[in-house]
């Protein structure tokens, strides 16, 4: 079976809202709402098929376009390659050119519509920021405290409360205060033992490669509607991921690191192999920073994930 490979785009308008359209009944996967977007031709680039669907489509002209995300997906009846990328400038109104419906809705909203299966990565991407902070280790609770309160006025809206020292109860104390801290304006991701998880329904999870490899046979252990999110370091480590059904991973050691200066780290050129492969959101770690961020789209990750790189200074 060929696979079909696919253009769709991420638009958002000025105030952050992203453009989603209706499928028509009579379609595959007909009724739920997509991406706009639609067939990659033999002598296409998909930058020049993405600008004519969207033309053809909704009636816009594609001013700035970068890539978000590679998604293959089997259906029973059909396999695609969707190549999404985001759209965050255009000209003229959208409107249903082919008598489809749109809607304009708020990233947190997506997860109110029926997409298709293949969708799905699609929703997660378009929610999530590019840049992950992850805390430092060798800070007291106030100090920690302080800053993840001046990354948030920063504007990171992708946090991890780190706990490289076990799972203690002094750990709980400070993550129940940055639960508080992040409320409304950043989603937080904890790490510790999944007795914990009832403890807080607002946070999300980020699990290590140990759990990954421990507990991913068992399935997912969170609801769809709480983040879900595990550390990656090999092929092996992201097949896991993919079997647990979590939203995102990090990928690490991309250069080498002063936090684990023993580690092989893996270079761009394998990172990006391992991306391909690998049809879920995936934040680059280890020796990169904000200034990277565009590479790392262009290796085909969400963006990057640091520590010093992105803890504000006191």
């Amino acid at each position: 079976m060929k696979r079909v490979h696919v253009a769709a785009a991420v638009i958002r308008d000025g105030s952050g809202q992203i453009l989603i359209a209706r499928r028509a009944d009579s379609q595959h996967q007909g009724g739920l709402w997509e991406f706009p977007g639609g067939k990659v031709e033999a002598d296409e680039s998909v930058e020049t098929a993405l600008a004519r669907e969207l033309h053809e489509e909704l009636g816009i002209v594609v001013g700035a376009a970068r890539p978000l995300i590679r998604i293959r997906h089997d259906y029973p009846d059909k396999q695609v390659l969707l190549d999404v990328w985001e759209v965050s400038a255009f000209t003229g109104e959208p409107h249903g050119a082919e008598g489809q419906p749109l809607a304009w809705v708020a990233p947190r909203d997506l997860s109110s519509y029926e997409f298709p299966a293949a969708n799905q990565p699609i929703v997660a991407a378009a929610k999530l920021p590019a840049q992950y902070l992850i805390t430092p280790e060798d800070l007291e609770a106030p100090a920690l405290l302080r800053g993840i309160q001046k990354a948030i006025a920063g504007g990171i809206k992708l946090i991890q409360l780190r706990a490289p020292n076990g799972y203690d109860p002094k750990y709980r104390d400070l993550a129940v205060d940055a639960v508080g801290l992040c409320a409304g304006k950043a989603q937080l991701m904890i790490k510790g033992p999944f007795e914990w998880l009832g403890d807080f329904p607002a946070a999300g999870w980020h699990i290590t490669s140990a759990q990954l490899r421990k507990y991913a046979a068992a399935g997912r252990p969170l609801p769809a509607s709480r983040w879900l999110a595990a550390s990656c370091h090999n092929a092996q480590e992201l097949a896991l991921a993919e079997q647990m059904g979590v939203d995102f991973v990090t990928l690490s050691p991309v250069q080498p690191t002063l936090t684990h200066p023993g580690a092989e780290p893996l270079g761009w050129e394998q990172a990006s192999s391992l991306i391909d492969g690998f049809s879920k959101p995936v934040f680059l770690l280890g020796g990169v920073g904000p200034s990277e961020v565009e590479k790392a789209w262009a290796a085909g990750a969400q963006g990057v994930a640091g520590i010093r790189a992105f803890w504000p200074e006191a």
